[in-house]
């Protein structure tokens, strides 16, 4: 993040000038006499509600039934949920065992206990201390233990069948004979519903307060140490502790997504039809893993879920609906700027409305690996607010510089409805019962969801968990101008916490959140609400929800196109169109600019073009680009080139119409003639030169997927990878990410500079991040008919057969594969059978 707005302020001094500038954006500046938002509007009618799901066997054996198909996919059936939530972990871990224990122990804080201080063990980035101290502050254990009597009994089901599946498989397997990266690994242990749900509110927190756990670390008040020290008679602290805490990236693992629902107006046969695209790490606890799940007369779902979700799926159908989720634009968070009270000395204790309010220290312990065998315990002080956390970020967010300090507040802290939220989307036989599930519960932490129905039916919504704030904030989030400045250098929310009128005391409710109904069209590619049905913008809510009026990504604007150019003759959509829109690797960068890139490089000629002190004569490039077919397949030869200069050009963008907001799928548009556009093309030769790569290369020469070994070294075995990327406007996309909250190990390669995903090392793109759980499904009068592929496979264990066949089958041509959903295609394909019984 660019400091430059916060240092100069000194960042204490900004809730004196944000009183000063009220008068900026509001004529009524009596804040603490503000009337309470107005009732809201009742919600609609709600539909009869479906029988129950039986969730509890009467005699407390869990029984269940697991075929496995081709590529690897469970079929469970069972008679109740906690049944076939057995069937599910017990499935799910033989495939993925070590990611999920790896992220227990992550969010029950014992990383340190296992691991010792640091990730890079003796540099001092006390990684782990950081992590385990931190989400001890937000205290997801102890809300997962207050909490667990009060949740649904579908809810508790679900946690102790997959609980019981896991640990069965465990046993069964023995810690030995699993999975080599955590074979006989001491945190490789049973775990229990506790530990599931203490998962479950952590990934809740990850758009949110989970990226601040260095800030809670080093909060302490001034004059105060953030230091750990000794409890219980430990032996003194022998190891290096110095964080190095920075401001941080609210979506660090950059997660994406194209969706798509198609209505009966826009379809050939009248009736729904899915386009899902997530775009997520390859790698770790964010995978999608597929599975289908029946309970006879009370559910019927196939599809994908990322790790952890105990039966439930995110990403699929039944016989009645479909659904997808992109990662929403909207805010879970908001930081509040404390104005510590002048009077007390110890700087603990802050003013709202003119009244005193605690800021509470609480003593929080862990165990740290120090050696074989060998723990300390080490203890340490949190501070909150009735805010929430204090944080500290040394030189943007501070304590007590200026008589202020700043405490976070996640709207999902905690969040118990997400189970039983995706359960009622599973279970839902109409559109009016897939939408009351957004009624009833707000479970959906951090998506935008499309679906789309058999009738032909179509709905949108962000329904991710969102702070309600009231009329006085959103008019000085909007208006102030010091407010607008920290929130658009900062990326996130921060308003004064001194003022009560600026708090918020729940999620926005269903009736307030951007959604749309209709039978023609929905679709998402991550630009925010504002333009999910291009003909009927959606406006008039919440700021926290994201942008309106701002300029289109170039993913999205080539998602515009595809929906406007790859129907057929008829202007309707079959599903194969679909399947040729989602897999045909156009790159919208190309189409706009490349045959201008190319007049004007030929117009250069042999004269070069000096960069960086180098001087680049750009022929050979020129006849590379005339080379290229302008998509992102594996025969496309120029195209990594192109990409190169697309990451120039993201840099400094060389239109020359500008973006005009009534015309936001057409621009900005046109490609300039100038020198910077030539010095962009310069820069790409460069970096091709530099990681010894030819211009006219192919795709499928550079882009690659290598699986690493047990140890985390590179295999060897490079799997040539079709596909665009962000940058140029791809749609089915990929990259190079290498963020991965798990410590399996794995390797990655260095990039030429930070402006490519290039490496000379690796001798191309490494890919680890992109399209992952993707499926085009249409409803015909015979039902559901669904293709998917999961890109990386369905099992991260080099010993199964399933890691590496969907890899293969994508990289020989981009394609999806049939989803088995009818019991006779499941026979038909059935490689493995298992009656799973408790008892």
């Amino acid at each position: 993040m660019n400091n430059a707005f916060f240092k100069p302020l000194k960042i204490g001094m900004i809730a004196a000038s944000i009183t000063g500038l009220m008068a900026c954006g509001s004529d009524n500046n009596d804040f603490s006499n503000v009337d309470n938002p107005p009732p809201l509007t009742p919600a609609p009618v709600t539909p009869t509600p479906p029988a129950p799901v039986p969730n509890f066997d009467d005699d407390g054996v869990l029984d269940a039934n697991i075929r496995w198909t081709t590529y690897g996919v469970p079929h469970v059936t069972a008679d109740n949920l906690e049944s076939m939530a057995y069937g599910v972990g017990y499935a799910f871990a033989r495939d993925n065992i070590c990611v999920l224990a790896d992220q227990v122990v992550r969010y029950n804080s014992e990383r340190a206990k296992y691991l010792g201080p640091d990730l890079v063990p003796g540099s001092g980035d006390s990684a782990h201390l950081i992590n385990d101290f931190g989400f001890l502050t937000l205290g997801i254990r102890e809300q997962a233990e207050q909490g667990y009597a009060g949740l649904s009994a579908n809810t508790r089901a679900m946690l102790s069948g997959y609980t019981q599946g896991y640990n069965r498989y465990l046993a069964d397997t023995g810690v030995t004979n699993i999975d080599g990266r955590c074979a006989n690994q001491p945190w490789v242990q049973p775990i229990d519903s506790l530990d599931l749900l203490t998962y479950s509110l952590g990934v809740s927190l990850l758009p949110g307060a989970a990226n601040f756990l260095g800030a809670m670390f080093v909060a302490a008040p001034p004059g105060e140490s953030f230091l750990p020290f000794p409890v219980d008679n430990a032996r003194s602290i022998d190891f290096k502790i110095a964080p190095d805490v920075e401001l941080p990236e609210v979506n660090g693992f950059d997660l994406g997504s194209n969706g798509w629902g198609l209505g009966s107006d826009v379809t050939e046969n009248g009736q729904g039809t899915l386009l899902a695209n997530p775009h997520f790490p390859h790698t770790g606890a964010l995978r999608f893993w597929q599975l289908h799940t029946t309970i006879p007369g009370h559910l019927d779902v196939i599809g994908g879920s990322l790790m952890g979700l105990p039966g439930a799926v995110n990403i699929g159908f039944n016989e009645h609906v479909a659904w997808t989720h992109t990662f929403s634009t909207a805010e879970h968070f908001v930081v509040y700027q404390l104005m510590l009270d002048e009077n007390d000395p110890t700087q603990q204790t802050h003013m709202v409305d003119g009244s005193r309010r605690l800021i509470t220290g609480k003593q929080i312990e862990i165990d740290v690996a120090v050696g074989p065998g060998q723990t300390i315990r080490l203890g340490k002080m949190s501070y909150s607010t009735n805010y929430g956390p204090i944080i500290v970020v040394p030189g943007n967010f501070e304590w007590g510089p200026g008589g202020n300090a700043f405490a976070i507040k996640d709207v999902n802290l905690p969040n118990f409805d997400v189970i039983d939220h995706w359960l009622a989307m599973n279970l839902s036989t109409s559109m009016d019962e897939f939408k009351q599930a957004f009624m009833d519960y707000d479970g959906v932490i951090f998506n935008n969801t499309m679906a789309t129905s058999a009738d032909g039916q179509v709905f949108y919504i962000d329904d991710s968990t969102v702070p309600r704030l009231t009329d006085v904030a959103i008019n000085e989030l909007t208006t102030n101008p010091l407010l607008i400045g920290i929130r658009q250098q900062a990326g996130f929310t921060v308003l004064p916490g001194f003022i009560s009128a600026f708090d918020f005391e729940r999620p926005v409710p269903f009736e307030e959140a951007p959604q749309y109904s209709g039978t023609d069209y929905v679709q998402n590619s991550n630009d925010s609400f504002w333009l999910t049905n291009l003909e009927s913008p959606i406006t008039g809510v919440s700021p926290l929800y994201g942008q309106v009026g701002n300029q289109q990504s170039l993913r999205s604007r080539m998602a515009h196109v595809l929906l406007n150019d790859e129907r057929g003759a008829d202007n309707l959509f079959s599903a194969d169109e679909v399947v040729n829109a989602l897999l045909g690797n156009r790159n919208y960068l190309g189409e706009a600019v490349l045959d201008d890139l190319i007049t004007y490089c030929e117009q250069r000629g042999t004269n070069p073009v000096q960069v960086d002190g180098e001087f680049v004569t750009l022929t050979d490039a020129c006849t590379a680009l005339g080379l290229w077919d302008g998509t992102m397949n594996l025969g496309s030869a120029g195209a990594p080139l192109f990409r190169e200069f697309a990451f120039q050009f993201n840099r400094a963008p060389q239109w020359d119409v500008a973006f005009n907001p009534e015309d936001p799928v057409n621009t900005p548009s046109g490609l300039s003639d100038n020198l910077t556009t030539l010095e962009h093309l310069a820069r790409a030769v460069r970096v091709m030169e530099s990681a010894g790569i030819a211009l006219d290369a192919t795709l499928g020469e550079v882009q690659f997927v290598e699986r690493s070994t047990v140890a985390g070294a590179p295999s060897g075995n490079r799997i040539p990878w079709a596909g665009a990327h962000n940058v140029e406007g791809g749609f089915n996309v990929f990259d190079t990410r290498i963020s991965d909250p798990t410590l399996l190990p794995r390797h990655s390669y260095p990039t030429v500079n930070a402006s490519t995903r290039m490496s000379a090392e690796g001798q191309g793109y490494h890919i680890n991040y992109g399209s992952s759980w993707m499926i085009v499904m249409n409803f015909t009068d015979n039902g559901p008919e669904g293709h998917g592929i999961l890109t990386y496979s369905q099992s991260s264990n080099r010993d199964s057969d399933h890691f590496l066949d969907q890899t293969l089958l994508y990289s020989q041509q981009p394609q999806l594969r049939p989803m088995l959903f009818t019991d006779e295609a499941i026979e038909a394909n059935k490689i493995m059978e298992l009656n799973l019984s408790s008892q």
